[in-house]
């Protein structure tokens, strides 16, 4: 990252010459040479925007990387900041959608929202942009203060390859931060910085009835994690800056050490219950070990007990491709704790039933210890092809398994939490049954933690949607124990 450059003492300087030089037009012509003076000594920028990126004009994401310089004497709020970062969307005649993600930020990417906005009115270098906010416990940038690089990903949801060669905000050459008036920056609403695409600048006297100033985003609630799963592949930097694994190691459980993050992948979201992008978990095989594939994915930290977990799922009762008949196991479970602290809450969802007794059902297990076996279960028969919402809620020594709002089982004593866990989505095959290729698909459309309280299914898709509808993708403030 380039050093903070050398700020010059121009907010001083500049009223003391602006005063001198206003006394001379009155002397000289009074008001109506004001216009003319006025458009030849503009207003200093409140705001300074410095951009660098290091991809290609065709890439997989364009990757703008921003640092806000508070020009004034005042502390500035990051939240009364919105960056606006203008590009040309892809296929006139029928543009994909497009996604956001941040990757890093000092104060924290939960600080950071997005949303892509299509213009009222396209020019010929921009009909859309992408609009950055930040939330209140972004913090303040003092006066003459840089707020640190803040790198962003900006991508098409079907994966394709970028053209950036027409986007208005782009440039190729600025692969270190110099300053850049195609990016614009507001203050409460009102051009700060930079020029519009139609060719509005931020020194203009209609500026300030240009844009009505958004809502302030609120800090993200305390003990709280969410993640729609806005992200490229299993190797998006993003995915590891937000806290996933994709779990590629050894062992079981199924077929052992065939996990593969191949399986891995983020498409377009697709049917009524789901929107933007979905984790999607494929199992596949030839029915040999050797053509085996497994996918997972799961939190780094084991930070998480008591509270709400929840998911909206996709189970599958029929392979995406190939015959159907496979033990297949679609998961969402916690686990964490060794020994005396073994600790395990699972949704196990099998199509096909498994372990000799059939299917379609839905297990759900608290385990107390899994060398012994050491397990209370409940089984639920019937199929579960389609979009569901999963929860399991954890207060006071209790646990409970919820399905769309219905309490499936509740387990207690003993068969409880006695140590943080991880959060995990897995889908293993239980054995291999037949040759001949197939795969199998599992969908996560976001997922939900709270460390505070015990939420209905309606509380958290609530909560979920004004997330959303504020261009949230991504938060964690659950800390870990010590």
């Amino acid at each position: 990252m380039a050093s903070p450059r050398r700020r010059t003492p121009r907010r001083r300087v500049w009223p003391k010459i602006r005063l001198l030089l206003l006394v001379a037009v009155v002397a000289a012509g009074g008001t109506a040479l004001y216009p003319v003076w006025k458009a030849a000594n503009p207003d200093p920028p409140e705001l300074t925007i410095r951009y660098r990126t290091d991809t290609p004009p065709t890439a997989t994401a364009a990757k703008p990387s921003f640092e806000i310089f508070n020009d004034t004497d005042k502390a500035v709020p990051l939240s009364d900041v919105t960056l606006r970062y203008w590009f040309t969307a892809d296929g006139a005649a029928s543009p994909p959608s497009y996604a956001f993600n941040c990757v890093n930020a000092v104060f924290g990417c939960s600080n950071v929202a997005g949303r892509i906005i299509a213009m009222d009115k396209p020019t010929d270098t921009a009909d859309h942009y992408l609009e950055v906010r930040f939330t209140a416990a972004a913090g303040d940038l003092k006066p003459g203060a840089n707020s640190k690089g803040i790198d962003l990903q900006l991508f098409r949801t079907d994966h394709k390859k970028l053209k950036q060669s027409d986007d208005r905000s782009f440039d190729a050459e600025m692969t270190s931060y110099k300053e850049a008036e195609n990016v614009t920056a507001y203050k409460r609403g009102v051009l700060a910085w930079g020029e519009e695409p139609d060719g509005t600048k931020a020194s203009d006297e209609k500026k300030t009835a240009a844009k009505a100033a958004p809502e302030a985003l609120p800090a993200p609630p305390a003990g709280v994690l969410f993640d729609d799963f806005t992200y490229q592949g299993p190797k998006d930097p993003a995915l590891f800056k937000h806290g996933w694994l994709v779990r590629t190691s050894k062992g079981g459980p199924g077929v052992e050490s065939t996990w593969s993050a191949k399986g891995v992948s983020f498409p377009t979201a697709e049917g009524a219950h789901a929107d933007g992008q979905v984790l999607n978990l494929r199992a596949s095989t030839d029915g040999t070990k050797a053509g085996t594939k497994q996918a997972s994915l799961g939190t780094a930290a084991s930070k998480f007990r008591d509270g709400t977990y929840a998911a909206r799922i996709h189970f599958s009762d029929k392979p995406t491709s190939g015959d159907a008949g496979d033990h297949v196991n679609q998961t969402f479970y916690t686990i964490g704790g060794t020994g005396s602290k073994y600790s395990e809450l699972d949704n196990e969802y099998m199509p096909n039933g498994g372990w000799g007794r059939p299917g379609p059902k839905l297990d759900t297990v608290t385990w107390y210890d899994h060398k012994t076996n050491d397990r209370v279960y409940e089984t639920t028969n019937k199929s579960l092809d389609t979009w569901h919402t999963v929860l399991i809620r954890v207060k006071d020594g209790v646990v409970a398994y919820w399905l769309d709002g219905k309490k499936l089982f509740l387990s207690n004593g003993k068969y409880a939490p006695r140590a943080d866990m991880s959060v995990n989505f897995n889908h293993w095959f239980i054995d291999l049954p037949f040759k001949g290729e197939r795969a199998w698909d599992m969908k996560v459309d976001w997922l939900y933690y709270n460390a505070n309280d015990t939420l209905s299914a309606k509380q958290v898709q609530s909560a979920v949607e004004d997330f959303t509808d504020e261009g949230v993708n991504y938060f964690d403030t659950v800390r870990e124990s010590r």
